[in-house]
């Protein structure tokens, strides 16, 4: 505690210095100490941003932590890239730490996924489960602030942890305020009361300053989720003596009455009465006080002085290196029979299933009764067992976020948004934690999932069951998109996208899911064999234009994907030998110098897409076009996109008009060859 309250002093005394902003956690020591103390090295905890005392019962020392805070070079966790005490670790003396964000409330649902993962390791007796040296099973701490659990996802934490019974505990410090807004003003209850709404989790409420009675109730409840593997809620009780945050400070928001209450209960002079009650000398103490002074003047010093990051480091650790790195296998084996692309997807996850006994698959009406709205998850329940092909709540945040604590402990995660159009609740997760993960923890915690999402418009679906996403999509750094047109691609690219040691997702038009759609048939491929793989990132010329009519100059490249691969050919017949078409199969990473070489070949190009076209993924991949290929083009390169309308209509003839089709591209070729 000395160290804690000698830490935010010292922050405070050379504000110049600590130009980031932070947070400390003076006023919540005691809990946070007493947590700490009873943790193992095979346990898994997620701290918040003010939980530095956490860090420090783990045993960090205060240089790494000062390192942080300075955004140094030498910073263990994230290299000079996150705020002071958001770590990750990963190590064989202290428990593992995920990747921490600074979103409040966030952690909740992937740190919830670290116990779903341990729950299912123990399940299979798998060698990758972590224990003590005493054979000791591990246990999840996920530190909240009070006012975090107003947030929807923290919610779907708890609904999945209070149905699943996983060894987690949820550690609520509740110091009643949200930044500048009381409890008063935004709850109606406390942690403690509302999670009695949640059946299942059992629950304490202590005083978060009373360092012994702290101690007392988390070595029995972290004793008791090591033995019985079902979850707690333990409330904390606890004052906010510093800042907020150094970037809103206390006396911006809070009265001078409030400040002095909140410093009656400080927990650091509490403790010190109890240890002189207890026979313990006041020397013994002025020491302890004094030499934590010292040390912690001489780390921040040795901090302030250590080395910044090099800035040709700032690209690192975006990804992790992919697995694979080249087409393997064979693509058309002879005696197979052609597939539908959506058995395709089936067989390849059966086949991964079959081969990784750490691979699970789970999502909205995947299981055993239906095997997916789409039965492309079908008979795979029956096969690998509903611990492995298990249906979720409707809780896309949950299914999506899930997947960072499940791929950190070591299980190989499939998940299912049922269609694109209800990606959008997970997207915090993809951007906040998926996303970054890799890059912030420099890193020590590539997140491999695989995300499938059925995508696209045809017959009647409507305006939530029609939608393209991958736009939206692209914009979140640190992830891949894929985007197959046939079963053998869907196939090769499900494989690829499985063991990519990173974030994976996987769009599947539905329309070509069955072939029922005119003039897709090709969509329908011989089966490639079992060990069949595409790298992501390589595209592919479906339909090449001959010589003769690229010299005369009457040729044209489309690059498309999707069912833009079948709009595309069919045009294409009335301009015979004169149309490249490229599936790009990849939308990110992306198949540039294919991209680029083709158009040069050509000097025309046509991008085609089923998204709504302004401020499109298509339309900036023209501009890209344009930069790079200028001095090769006879024309600037043409975008076809669906109309600008808010959502794909549900009348037939409505859809039809605000799509793309073979008549609209054919309009546009004819503009750019022959003009």
């Amino acid at each position: 505690m000395c160290t804690a309250k000698a830490m935010a002093d010292t922050y405070e005394a050379n504000r110049t210095h600590c130009k980031y902003v932070h947070s400390t956690s003076r006023g919540h020591e005691a809990i946070q100490l007493a947590t700490a103390f009873h943790l193992l090295p095979c346990d898994y905890v997620s701290p918040y941003y003010r939980d530095e005392s956490i860090m420090l019962g783990l045993g960090f020392s205060p240089y790494q932590l000062m390192l942080q805070l300075l955004a140094k070079a030498d910073d263990m966790f994230t290299g000079g890239r996150e705020y002071y005490n958001h770590p990750n670790y990963r190590g064989e003396d202290k428990p593992t730490i995920i990747h921490q964000s600074s979103a409040t409330g966030m952690q909740a649902v992937p740190t919830t996924g670290v116990a779903q993962g341990l729950q299912y390791l123990e399940k299979i007796n798998s060698a990758l489960l972590k224990k003590g040296a005493n054979d000791e099973l591990p246990v999840v701490i996920c530190s909240l602030g009070d006012a975090s659990v107003t947030e929807g996802e923290v919610s779907e934490a708890f609904q999945f942890a209070a149905l699943h019974q996983l060894p987690i505990i949820y550690l609520v410090q509740d110091n009643d305020w949200g930044i500048s807004v009381t409890s008063a003003e935004a709850r109606t209850s406390n942690a403690y009361e509302f999670i009695a709404g949640f059946k299942g989790i059992e629950r304490t409420s202590i005083d978060g300053t009373d360092f012994e009675s702290c101690y007392q109730c988390m070595e029995n409840v972290i004793s008791n989720v090591r033995k019985n593997r079902k979850p707690w809620l333990v409330h904390a009780k606890v004052p906010l003596l510093g800042h907020h945050t150094s970037g809103v400070r206390r006396d911006f928001y809070r009265w001078d009455d409030e400040l002095e209450t909140s410093f009656k209960n400080d927990p650091g002079p509490k403790l010190k009465q109890f240890l002189l009650d207890n026979g313990i000398a006041a020397s013994a103490l002025d020491e302890i006080e004094s030499a934590t002074a010292i040390l912690v003047k001489a780390d921040f010093d040795a901090a302030v002085n250590a080395a910044e990051p090099d800035p040709a480091t700032v690209a690192h650790h975006v990804f992790a290196a992919p697995a694979i790195v080249s087409e393997k296998g064979n693509r058309s084996p002879e005696n197979k029979e052609k597939v539908l692309m959506v058995d395709a997807a089936l067989f390849a996850i059966r086949e991964i299933m079959e081969t990784y006994p750490e691979a699970v698959l789970y999502g909205q009406d995947v299981g055993r009764r239906l095997g997916g709205v789409f039965r492309e998850a079908a008979t795979l329940a029956e096969q690998f067992g509903d611990h492995r092909v298990f249906n979720t709540a409707i809780q896309e945040a949950y299914i999506i976020g899930s997947t960072v604590g499940m791929s950190a402990v070591g299980v190989k995660p499939i998940v299912e948004v049922q269609f694109a159009d209800y990606i959008y609740p997970g997207i915090n997760q993809l951007v906040t934690e998926i996303s970054k993960s890799c890059y912030l923890s420099c890193g020590k915690f590539p997140v491999q999932t695989l995300i499938r999402v059925p995508i696209g418009a045809y017959g009647g679906g409507g305006p939530y069951h029609s939608g393209s996403v991958e736009s939206t999509l692209l914009t979140i750094k640190g992830i891949k998109i894929v985007y197959p047109s046939n079963a053998a691609d869907m196939k090769g690219l499900m494989k690829s996208a499985f063991l990519d040691p990173n974030p994976v997702v996987m769009l599947e038009h539905k329309g070509l899911y069955w072939s029922k759609v005119p003039g897709t048939e090709e969509a329908k491929t011989t089966e490639p064999d079992r060990d069949y793989v595409i790298p992501l990132g390589k595209g592919k010329i479906v339909q090449e234009a001959s010589v003769e009519m690229i010299d005369r100059g009457e040729s044209c490249c489309i690059v498309t994907y999707g069912m833009g691969i079948y709009w595309s050919k069919a045009a294409s017949k009335s301009f015979p030998g004169a149309i490249d078409i490229i599936d790009l199969r990849t939308l990110y990473p992306l198949d540039e110098q294919l991209i680029f070489e083709t158009v040069k070949k050509h000097g025309k190009c046509l991008i085609v897409t089923e998204e709504q076209q302004n401020n499109s993924f298509a339309e900036a991949l023209a501009g890209r076009i344009a930069k790079n290929c200028f001095r090769w083009l006879d024309a600037a390169p043409e975008v076809l996109g669906a109309l600008n309308l808010p959502a794909v209509p549900m009348n037939l003839l409505l859809e039809k008009e605000m799509l793309p089709n073979e008549e609209k591209i054919k309009q546009v070729l004819n503009k750019l060859i022959y003009s």
